[in-house]
């Protein structure tokens, strides 16, 4: 028996411009924000790996509903995690001077955080940006790139603020990057 049924003709999608030149492209446009903004220049390799994980979760924009709530809630908790440190300054040092009220800082809120993954869908298939959201404000904030415009407990959540900035300016790298292909219709092979 043959199939005499109608099929559509298939299409598929072709890049005008090829990725590689786009990324380049997307690359060279972002680089001013990371050099001539100042105190404010911004930390675009946090937004280059939130880039890359537009891509790792299929590189559609409803990868954006996925990442943003799942960086931005573990950022900001790790942000609040890391201001309980001065509150915390009373524990005895093990090497350094606020060593341990660092690590029970972390261990409390990164211990939490992981817990309520459970609570929400978007936090499990977005394991890969929530646990870049913690890793991404730990770097901001130990190495101080960020903008220095507070100080003590309230530095950690701007820390974490300037983190989610920097997250969602990499979703919009990716959007930019994929639109510069230039995409069209053409019929399949």
């Amino acid at each position: 028996m043959s199939d005499t049924s109608v099929k559509p003709d298939a299409v598929q999608m072709k890049e005008t411009i090829p990725l590689w030149i786009a990324i380049t492209i997307t690359v060279l446009l972002s680089v001013p924000f990371t050099l001539w903004l100042g105190e404010w220049n911004m930390a675009v390799w946090v937004s280059f790996i939130v880039w890359a994980e537009y891509f790792a979760l299929g590189a559609k924009p409803s990868a954006a509903k996925t990442i943003l709530p799942a960086f931005g809630y573990s950022a900001l908790l790790t942000g609040l995690s890391l201001a309980l440190i001065p509150y915390l300054d009373f524990l005895p040092s093990i090497h350094t001077p606020g060593d341990l009220a660092v690590m029970v800082a972390l261990v409390i809120g990164v211990g939490f955080m992981v817990y309520s993954m459970r609570w929400a869908k978007v936090f499990q298939d977005g394991s890969l940006p929530f646990f870049n959201g913690i890793s991404m404000v730990l770097a901001v904030y130990f190495t101080g790139s960020y903008p220095p415009i507070v100080d003590g407990a309230a530095a950690a959540v701007w820390a974490a603020v300037w983190v989610v900035v920097l997250g969602a300016f990499g979703v919009l790298l990716a959007l930019f990057n994929l639109w510069i292909t230039f995409p069209r219709a053409v019929p399949a092979d």
